[in-house]
């Protein structure tokens, strides 16, 4: 049997999440309208608005639509508050009649939002490959628009490709927990905002297949995908490193990251968009000379970006379990997903009471107290002091002109610093490093303040002090 009343043909799925902007969100609708057989129409009028599904309050009230030629019509519906989850709601007057609780029926979209989407960007750890239980249940609010194409509850695993439409960043195997669905739960918890994400990240993939300068065919994939979802978007979730820890990637990897942050920010006219980013974590693999050096190599570049890229912001994960060799456990994963949401809390949504960064090298600098140097470090960031967890672990490495030098102790001289005792004098140019290796060590300096382990870093220079 034929419909009647309105018929939606263009407008939000159900459970989609709409970008707010200053606070409120905006829908278009179109469709078309249908008469019953056995009553005569002379005047339609087609009627959207948008009502608050928890308790039936109006958000946005009846509002005429356009009418056309051919029985269509159109609305732009504006000025929806941010929250959430709403029912639009459509209906058509006829002939006029003031009586609107029984205007002719009209169709009706479910469980919208708006909010904020966060687009996942990255490898297998941004894709989710945790394995193993753990108790982190889907929330109404937070909300995954699928690889089918179609929104829905966000729940685990994020990337997998049941009657997925996106060949590009469709995994071989299936994946598993991921970070974000708790990233979206203290957003959620903190604003009262719904949360939408956009999955575009792929195992194994490398950081030239986001990078339009080089290959970018994943880059590309992933503007098609927030075009889908109305072109606006909060900001990216970043985690990938892996598949550049090599000699050539990981030496040039600073310059090409920004340059595809560059291109996403001008592509989506958003130049001050907010980047999140996770510190690589270990890998268990048998551990080259080489292998160290390009991990450190990219985990120092993760950091300075942080530093010299205005709205990038990095977090540890040095400290999280894994489930395998090199991605992290559902239990890491929550851990990430929590400070990538404080550092979001703290910086995006301007929550002052949220500590979020993690203590960071500020400077290396020579101490002469005895016989031999010693090194300072300073760390910025810690807001509580620091606390060693594994005093007699090798944390830091120095280097000289004559190749890697004993540190004979290392430990903490003030709440922000960390003296490194030396078994000789240095010779020419002095370089530190901290937990830069594929598996450095499991107790790093942690931050009582926030339970943070410091961030790793590479071939930082020893300076004379001030």
């Amino acid at each position: 049997m034929a419909q009647i009343g309105v018929i939606i043909q263009q407008g939000p799925q159900h459970w989609a999440i709409i970008q707010q902007e200053n606070g409120f969100g905006s829908v278009a609708l179109s469709g078309v309208w249908a008469g019953m057989i056995d009553r005569v129409i002379t005047h339609a009028q087609v009627l959207a608005r948008i009502v608050n599904e928890a308790d039936g309050r109006i958000a946005v009230p009846w509002r005429p639509c356009k009418m056309q030629e051919g029985q269509a019509w159109e609305i732009i519906l504006d000025e929806i508050p941010a929250g959430g989850l709403y029912r639009l709601e459509t209906c058509m007057q006829i002939d006029n009649h003031p009586a609107l609780e029984w205007a002719a029926r009209g169709d009706m979209i479910h469980h919208i939002g708006v909010g904020d989407i966060w687009v996942i960007a990255g490898q297998s750890n941004a894709a989710g490959y945790g394995k193993g239980p753990i108790q982190d249940a889907p929330q109404l609010g937070i909300h995954l628009q699928r690889h089918n194409g179609i929104w829905g509850l966000a729940s685990h695993p994020f990337n997998e490709s049941t009657a997925s439409i996106h060949y590009e960043n469709r995994e071989f195997a299936n994946p598993g927990h991921s970070p974000f669905l708790a990233f979206g739960k203290m957003i959620q918890d903190k604003t009262s905002l719904p949360i939408g994400f956009l999955q575009t990240a792929f195992g194994g993939s490398p950081l030239k297949a986001w990078n339009t300068d080089e290959d970018g065919f994943l880059y590309r994939h992933m503007m098609k995908i927030i075009a889908s979802a109305g072109g606006k978007v909060r900001g990216i979730l970043w985690y990938q490193g892996c598949s550049d820890c090599n000699p050539e990637e990981s030496s040039s990897y600073l310059v090409r990251f920004e340059k595809m942050i560059q291109h996403i920010r001008r592509d989506l006219n958003v130049m001050d968009l907010p980047i999140l980013t996770v510190q690589l974590n270990r890998c268990t693999d048998a551990a080259t000379i080489e292998g160290n050096q390009s991990w450190g190599r990219v985990r120092e570049a993760q950091r300075q970006a942080a530093l010299t890229i205005p709205d990038v912001y990095t977090v540890p994960a040095l400290d999280c379990p894994l489930s395998d060799s090199i991605h992290n456990s559902p239990a890491g994963n929550i851990i990430i997903g929590e400070r990538l949401a404080k550092v979001a809390l703290a910086h995006i949504y301007t929550n002052a009471r949220v500590s979020a960064a993690a203590p960071n090298l500020s400077s290396a600098v020579w101490l002469h107290e005895g016989k031999i140097a010693s090194i300072c470090l300073r760390f910025a960031n810690v807001a509580g002091y620091l606390i060693a967890i594994g005093p007699t672990d090798k944390v830091f490495t120095v280097e000289d002109a004559n190749g890697e030098m004993a540190c004979t102790q290392w430990e903490i001289t003030a709440r922000n610093e960390i003296t490194l005792r030396l078994s000789r004098d240095p010779e020419g140019d002095t370089f530190v490093h901290g937990a830069y290796e594929m598996n450095p060590s499991s107790h790093l300096p942690l931050d009582t303040g926030t339970y943070m382990p410091m961030l790793a870093f590479y071939k930082q220079q020893v300076k004379l002090g001030v």
